[in-house]
């Protein structure tokens, strides 16, 4: 069994502690925070930019706006109405009758009409109304989704970079190994095996930094891009980590909360409401309306007619009075119309019954990924330090010749891997906790700034 060659005293030892790789570790993230530390941003600082730049969200809320103008137009149907109109004609006849064949005429009137009894009006009013709050839900919803991605690209990004972090120090650590190996070799006191597995080692390793530097380019343009800024550096977590608790600790009182507030449910809620209001319309239909009715205009004729009226004779009219109208027969269009609507609340009903039960399960298996992923935490942080102590173990060991290269390469690999999980794992966790808000129903940007405060000043 080959036996590490001794070291001059200027020389450091071919195998380095586990506190010397958990140093390398630590300074490729600080390199990766260093190069955009100047312009490192917190996730409530990229949110707020999101809200002015994301075209999804914005279309939301302008669609939310022209809902409140849909539900002022429905409100003047109860409101009068004043209509103003305006003509004049020019009359020549052929051969000319009398003195002259030719005449002009100027025509001017107001008309005014008030509803006074419309039961589909008043049912179309109450639909605007519903409309507006379906429109308010959707937006929240839309707002509810910026809060998840632009937390989802913000966590992508630095685990990106944890994940090339590690591969770093990782590669750095295998660098060594190998040139440790290689000098092994030459001086006869290891094997050519070491230094082929070191060198494969080292090539896959390359590989992979490879790979997480393209993986960190890609998770920072869709950052970029949502954002609408460029060269975007996010702020890492707070050295201790310090994760929320779940909190309430039980599903059903996260499923009861969706089922009060829940965008996609009171959205469901109100469309049940318009088709019921639809129902009133169409019954609506087979009833009377009454309207006031009134006008006032003015006539100005000139030339001269065959009935010999005298040129430029001024008219005057006004009028006021009530108009009703009472439908007898429509050829059947009303009485199917009813039945149509009929069919469509039970259309919504059913909407809003399997809404409940879609929000009801995302709750729970929102919820359980939370619990779930903080199992995951807790079980990587056992891992990463039982790597350490193995990783420390196996270094011991090659140093006294019970264990070789390719045990020590295995050590680092796993102790890396275990890092960058766990970081991935804590990702995980904090927007997992934002994706059980949401698909509970109880999302707001507050939130945003609880986990803002989680990261690193």
């Amino acid at each position: 069994m080959s036996v590490p060659a001794p070291t001059s005293p200027g020389r450091q030892a071919p195998s380095r502690p586990a506190a010397r790789l958990h140093r390398l570790a630590a300074a490729a993230l600080l390199a990766l925070a260093a190069a955009g530390g100047a312009r490192a941003q917190s996730l409530q600082e990229l949110y707020e930019a999101a809200r002015a730049f994301d075209a999804t969200f914005l279309a939301a809320r302008a669609q939310a706006q022209s809902a409140e103008y849909r539900a002022a137009q429905a409100d003047a149907l109860s409101r009068p109405s004043l209509a103003a109109t305006a003509s004049a004609t020019s009359t020549t006849i052929s051969p000319p009758v009398g003195p002259t064949g030719d005449s002009n005429t100027l025509n001017a009137s107001l008309q005014g009409r008030l509803p006074l009894l419309n039961r589909a009006n008043a049912a179309t009013q109450e639909q605007a109304r519903r409309a507006l709050e379906v429109a308010k839900a959707e937006f929240e919803a839309a707002e509810q989704d910026l809060i998840v991605r632009v937390a989802g690209a913000y966590f992508d990004v630095l685990a990106a970079q944890d994940t090339l972090a590690t591969t770093r120090a990782s590669k750095t650590a295998i660098t060594e190994q190998l040139a440790s190996a290689k000098r092994n070799f030459e001086v006869g006191t290891a094997t050519i095996t070491d230094t082929r597995e070191a060198q494969a080692r080292f090539d896959l390793a390359t590989a992979q930094e490879i790979a997480a530097d393209n993986d960190l380019r890609a998770k920072r343009i869709a950052l970029d891009t949502l954002v609408g800024r460029n060269g975007v550096a996010p702020r890492p977590l707070a050295v201790p980590v310090a994760l929320p608790a779940l909190a309430p600790p039980d599903p059903e009182a996260w499923v009861g909360r969706a089922d009060a507030q829940h965008p996609t449910i009171r959205r469901a809620m109100a469309g049940l409401e318009v088709a019921s209001l639809e129902i009133q319309r169409a019954k609506a239909a087979e009833g009377p309306t009454l309207d006031a009715v009134a006008s006032v205009g003015a006539a100005k004729y000139s030339g001269r007619y065959p009935s010999s009226l005298p040129s430029s004779t001024p008219w005057r009219n006004a009028s006021i009075g009530l108009q009703f109208n009472m439908p007898l027969y429509t050829g059947g269009a009303t009485g199917n119309r009813i039945q149509e609507t009929l069919s469509l609340e039970e259309k919504a009903r059913q909407d809003l019954a399997a809404a409940r039960r879609g929000v009801a399960q995302g709750t729970r298996v929102a919820y359980f990924g939370v619990q779930s992923g903080q199992a995951r935490v807790l079980a990587l942080e056992a891992a990463e330090a039982s790597s350490k102590l193995a990783l420390e173990a196996t270094q011991l060991g090659y140093r006294v010749g019970v264990r070789v290269n390719l045990d020590v390469l295995n050590a680092q690999t796993q102790l890396f891997s275990t890092q960058a999980d766990l970081a991935k794992a804590r990702y995980d966790v904090l927007v997992g906790g934002l994706r059980l808000r949401q698909a509970s129903g109880q999302l707001v940007p507050a939130d945003v700034d609880a986990v803002n405060r989680l990261l690193a000043k």
